[in-house]
């Protein structure tokens, strides 16, 4: 372990064999990448937009192609939220291409088929990007990336991270779900409870001292219900 606790964490992690992991409201770690739709320079190329940025352990296998067949499906509603999907593996630029061209012309599962991707997935055979952002795990696998997922906001910066297994699909409506959500805590100043899903009631955040506690609980009724002075939730405007 590290001595100095002062010390940057980043290195700490470096020293210890561990990967590189952005932290939730860290700025998202740069970089310039060849993709299937040419070079990206990121995050600056997406200031203003959301991004998902996720990786995959390799092309031409099973799990990771029913993932990017349901990425490409959901794309355009990822796009009504404002968000870009960039998708990332340790293989080269010419094995994308391939890989995407079989999913778009051979593949049909779970009702989907002809499913073009049209989103850029970038080719990191040096690894360089998925270092960065702590996508390739040791304990895991040395020569793949495991599932992660970011989530970058129109600053630039991490609002949220998901690592899942190799052999594990993505739950993908809990990936929009979250977008939407953290969307819906920026506008509204609010936070939101277990299992929220859009139209359900938020939550109030609580209020900063006894006097104002009083007055909240006092104040309940036609805008906002409390369960207690700490717990009050409301409906937002449609």
């Amino acid at each position: 372990m590290c001595e100095d606790h002062d010390h940057d964490m980043e290195c700490c992690c470096e020293e210890e064999g561990f990967p590189s992991i952005p932290l939730i409201g860290d700025p998202a770690p740069s970089f310039t990448a060849l993709t299937t739709k040419g070079t990206i320079n990121f995050p600056d190329d997406y200031e203003g937009r959301w991004v998902i940025l996720f990786s995959h352990p390799a092309d031409f296998t099973p799990v990771c192609t029913t993932e990017f067949m349901t990425f490409a499906r959901m794309q355009g509603e990822f796009k009504e939220l404002n968000c870009e999907l960039v998708g990332l593996s340790i293989d080269s630029h010419y094995s994308h291409i391939a890989w995407l061209r079989t999913i778009e012309e051979k593949i049909a599962w779970n009702g989907m088929k002809n499913m073009k991707v049209d989103f850029p997935v970038i080719a990191d055979l040096t690894m360089d990007v998925a270092y960065k952002y702590g996508m390739v795990q040791p304990g895991a696998s040395d020569t793949q990336a495991v599932r992660a997922v970011f989530f970058i906001d129109p600053d630039s910066k991490v609002r949220a991270l998901i690592y899942y297994p190799l052999a594990n699909g993505r739950n993908f409506d809990e990936l929009k779900r979250l977008l939407v959500a953290m969307q819906t805590s920026d506008k509204y100043k609010v936070a939101t409870p277990a299992d929220w899903r859009p139209g359900d009631k938020v939550i109030i955040p609580p209020p900063p001292t006894t006097e104002a506690a009083a007055e909240r609980v006092k104040g309940a009724g036609a805008d906002y219900e409390c369960l207690d002075w700490f717990l009050c939730l409301k409906n937002l405007p449609r």
